[in-house]
Parts: C-alpha cells; structure tokens; sequence
C-alpha cells in the first residue's frame, strides 16, 4: 500500500527524549543568528538620519516586539512537538501549507546565500592575509557546503556549534565594536552624536519606525517558522503554566535577542561613523591589519555559519522535506535549500536589504497572525495532531485547502505593502482578525474540526498535560478522525 505523503518520520512530532536544546544552548543560536550583514546594514541605515542612542531605543523596541510573536508561535513546537510546515495544515490544509511554507523556505535559502557570501568574504579576507590567497566565489561555495554538512549532521551538531561559536563572538564583538569607535575619533566622529544627515519632526518619527519594523521584520521568518526549532527545546512534562513551560523560548526571545541586536546593530552604525560603510568586513579591512584583522573576520566567518544553520538552513530544509513526502529526508531539504540559495546570486542582492526586510516582514507577520489566531484564540492550543498526518482527516478542508487562510493571508500581506514603514503590525492585526472572523463563523462551519467541538485537555494537548504525540504504521485505537487503511497512527 502506498504509504502518505504527509508522513515523513523528518517531520513527527518530537518526544521529550528526543528534545536536546537547553536554555542556554537557544540563547547561544540567537547570539550566533543575529551577527549578519542584515542587522549592521540597519545600524548603519540609522545612522544616517538619526543618532545612535536612537537607532539603539527604536532596536530594543522592535527585537522586544518580535521577541513576543516568537515566543507565541514557538509553544506550537513545545507543547505539541510539531515543525511549522506540519502545523500549517491546519490554517492552510494538508495541500495548501506548500504554498506559504515554500515562501518561507525561498526567504530563508535566499538569506543562506546572502549570509555565506557574507562570511565567505570575511574568509577571504583571512587567506589574503595567511597566504596571499584571493578568491571569494571559491571561499563561498567551501563555506556553503561545511555549512550544509553540519546542518545535515542534525540538531545537535547546530546546537553543540552555536555553544562553540557564541563565547567566541561575544568577547570578539567587543573588540570589534572598539577597533571600530577609535577609527570614528580618529575621524573626529563622536559615535553617539554623529548624524550623516539629521532630521526632526515628522520626518524623525518616520525613521525611527523604520529601524524599529527593520529589526521585526527581518526576524518575523524566525517568529513565523520557530516551532522548527522550538520543538527540539527541553521543556517540563505535566506542566500547565505557559511560561514555565516556555522558559527556555523566553529567555532566548526577550533577553539574548534584544541584547545582541542591539550590541550588533550598533557596531553596523559605528562601523558606517567610522569608514561610511556599514559593512564590518569592509570596515575592518579599513580599521585593522595583520594578526587583529584575522581574528576579527574569524567572528564574521563563525557568527555566518552559526546564523545559517539556525536561522535558515535548518527551517528551509524541514519545509522542502514536507513538500517532498517521506522519499525527501532532512538532508535532501539540506541539499536543496543550499542550492537555491546559490542560485539566487545573493551577491547582487546586498543594494535593496532594507526595503526587502520590510516587504517580507509585512507578509510573514500575516502568517504569524494566522498562526496565532488559530492556536491560541480558536483551537485554545489544542490540536487533533494524528490527523495533521492524514490524506483525508479533519485538515483536508476542500481538496487540500483552508480558504479562510489564503483569503486571511492575501488580504493581510496586501495591506502591509501599501504601508511598508508600518507593514509588520498592519500585516499581522488585519491577517489574524480576518483569519479569526473567517475560520470561525464560516469555514469552520463547514469543516468541523474535533479539538473545537470537543476542547478536551487530555485529548488534544501534548507535553502540557504528559502526552507524547507518536504516528506509526498501523490502525490503533484512540483517534479521531477519517484514515486510510494503510496508516496507523497511536498517541500516548
């Protein structure tokens, strides 16, 4: 019997035995995630009309924000152990999730390119200085694939290289953000002070709310596909409390991430006061020599790879295994997702980062809004998990598709694009108020959906209440909802 489509053993849900990231180990990812071209070409954005301490009050506030929507969409993963794309058959159906799933592995393989060109320059620069060496394309395709490979390796081998990689570029941040504010006086540049072309008012307000959806909208990939990730976090059995439950994602979401945004995008800003590019591995080649200048591009090498595995490889190859089936492992999403981001030229895309950020942030937030509506305000967290594995359960809707999702999704990502400057909030209240309104009092009407009809704790939440969410081959007792006669799906 031909086996489903939607069962990839890649994408079961996670059991507790099979969670390794600690606390400690998720705040090391963020502070590996955050040190990319993206978030010092928001510094030194901000910089040009507005004066540090601003640019760093506007960062603060928009990596809190995001914090929070992550931390939401991350208790998908924790309390029930599944990966986005698997969750997203519930909003989208088990056919319609490709589609917003592939946009967001397309936006991570193409920011994979743009963080391995990235790095691939700062190694580059190392071998110019170690051997003469000078080939960045052929230091790109040998960062692209030790990336790959260690990716493939599994979630511990990410976590267990951002525990190694994180040390290291904390201390040699410091150092970088020092090597650079002595450049900026040498210039006669006070770096809290200096502004390339202040302005006030209006104008002012306008700027600052630019850095602020910058920063949210270059992580809403993260907040919308964390469940990725989060699945994978230690997390307490039989606990009820959602913030104790949560600790680990909250910690790493609204401490390590607003602290090393704001330290990161600040060195973008004194990297751009000091040389007028806010590029680090350009700057640093202006602002250093020999021995010091090597070490400081190692940071830019390490923060790359520990960024990509993280915050893109990992999410991009877990959405293209979905879409696959059971014949397209982890590692095949791996292989592809690298590809793909080879293909893009990430090299030629550097010019429009800013715009680009606000743009996808506007569409991602309106799947964030979706995500959380219908987690949290219309199934109240709980989910009839084995028929997210099902060709005809309860989440294949009309052919394979949810249109209270789709309508919810181009309505919200539409209205974000005419309000670029504001597209994160604008994007995620109309997305979810519309998905809310739709789901509830009219397709759901129509597909009657088992954890809203009966909203029971014990059947249909997961670690919450010490239930381990396991699919398997065979018919068994206990669920709920229409098989094929080949699946078998058993829950604890």
């Amino acid at each position: 019997m031909r086996k489903s489509y939607l069962k990839s053993p890649d994408l079961y849900p996670i059991s507790a035995s099979g969670r390794k990231i600690t606390a400690l180990g998720y705040s090391f990812m963020w502070v590996g995630m955050v040190v990319v071209l993206a978030t010092f070409a928001i510094g030194g954005a901000g910089v040009m009309s507005l004066p540090l301490p601003m640019v760093l009050l506007a960062t603060i506030i928009g990596s809190l924000a995001i914090g929070i929507f992550t931390s939401l969409t991350a208790d998908i993963g924790i309390e029930h152990g599944l990966s986005f794309p698997v969750y997203m058959r519930a909003p989208f159906g088990t056919i319609g999730t490709h589609i917003p799933s592939i946009a967001r592995g397309m936006a991570a393989s193409m920011w994979f390119g743009i963080n391995t060109y990235f790095g691939s320059t700062a190694m580059n620069g190392i071998l110019n200085i170690l051997f003469g060496f000078d080939n960045w394309f052929v230091c790109f395709l040998i960062f692209a694939i030790f990336q790959l490979v260690n990716t493939a390796l599994g979630i511990k081998a990410v976590e267990r290289f951002a525990d190694l990689a994180a040390p290291i570029i904390i201390l040699i941040s410091v150092w970088m953000y020092s090597s650079l504010s002595d450049t900026a006086a040498a210039q006669g540049r006070d770096i809290w002070s200096w502004v390339e072309n202040p302005v006030t008012g209006a104008a002012a307000f306008s700027a600052f709310l630019v850095v602020i959806f910058s920063n949210m909208g270059f992580w809403a990939t993260i907040a919308a596909d964390i469940p990725s990730i989060s699945r994978f976090m230690k997390a307490p059995i039989n606990e009820k409390n959602w913030f104790r439950r949560n600790k680990s994602s909250l910690i790493g979401n609204l401490v390590a991430l607003p602290l090393t945004q704001a330290f990161m995008v600040v060195i973008g800003g004194v990297s751009y006061i000091a040389v007028l590019n806010y590029d680090p591995v350009v700057a640093l080649q202006k602002a250093a020599t020999g021995f010091f200048l090597g070490i400081l591009l190692l940071m830019i090498v390490l923060a790359q790879w520990s960024t990509n595995i993280a915050a893109n490889i990992v999410p991009a190859a877990t959405i293209f295994s979905n879409v696959g089936g059971p014949k397209f492992p982890f590692w095949a999403g791996v292989i592809t997702a690298g590809i793909v981001g080879i293909l893009v030229q990430p090299w030629e895309l550097f010019a429009v980062i800013i715009p680009v950020l606000l743009f996808v942030g506007g569409i991602l937030s309106a799947i964030i809004g979706i995500l959380v509506a219908d987690y949290y305000f219309i199934r109240k967290r709980r989910v009839n998990v084995p028929d997210l594995y099902e060709d005809h359960g309860q989440y294949r809707y009309m052919k394979g598709v949810n249109l209270a999702g789709f309508i919810s999704w181009i309505i919200g990502g539409t209205a974000s694009y005419f309000v670029p400057n504001y597209s994160f909030v604008v994007g995620f209240v109309i997305g979810s108020a519309c998905y809310y309104v739709l789901a509830k009092y009219w397709w759901f009407k129509k597909y009657e959906q088992a954890e809203i009809l009966d909203p029971s704790d014990e059947k249909y939440l997961g670690i919450s209440v010490g239930r381990e969410w396991s699919i398997e081959e065979s018919l068994n007792e206990g669920f709920v909802g229409e098989v094929p006669q080949d699946a078998t799906i058993n829950f604890e």
